[in-house]
């Protein structure tokens, strides 16, 4: 799933500027993603004896101001959801070293693909030469439950990448 993402999204690529015309043009695609989040996010819920990690996984927080958002920049938005994506990979794998149950460790490895899809993804455009962002430092919490790290999750996608995406078709979309 992670690759098609990915793949769609190159053969869909305005000539001239790096612009994921199809992802953001075609609203059912992040439809379909939020789709996955949450069912992803409702396996790992009935998967058996769902114990707390050994130690805490760092998530990003993704909650965000629409009104705060909507002043920012695409590049910033970008910039802050790679950030993000980053940080949940990182959760991801960390939980993946813990996890010995091969039902939680199937959602976690799908789970893996999709937001590394996305942050391959974002990586591969950018619309400002202007200065970078000064690294990443986006705000987080410690969690040891499993299923905090599939909220997390799905509020990202549902959130910020559905508004950023939202924002990108105003922008490129005919």
């Amino acid at each position: 799933p992670g690759l098609l993402l990915l793949t769609s999204f190159l053969l869909h690529m305005k000539a001239g500027r790096a612009s994921p015309t199809r992802l953001v043009c075609d609203t059912r695609l992040i439809q379909k993603y939020i789709g996955e989040a949450k069912d992803m996010e409702k396996k790992v819920s009935q998967c058996q004896a769902l114990s707390p990690l050994s130690y805490p996984m760092v998530l990003p927080l993704v909650d965000f101001s629409l009104k705060q958002w909507k002043t920012k920049t695409n590049e910033t938005k970008r910039q802050e959801i790679l950030c993000d994506l980053a940080l949940l990979v990182g959760a991801v794998t960390g939980a993946q070293s813990q996890v010995t149950q091969e039902c939680t460790g199937r959602q976690l490895s799908q789970l893996y693909r999709h937001a590394n899809s996305f942050l391959l993804l974002l990586q591969t455009f950018s619309w400002e030469a202007g200065p970078q962002e000064p690294g990443c430092s986006p705000r987080s919490m410690e969690r040891t439950r499993i299923t905090e790290i599939f909220l997390t999750y799905r509020q990202l996608v549902q959130g910020k990448l559905r508004f950023f995406f939202h924002d990108l078709a105003k922008d490129s979309c005919e």
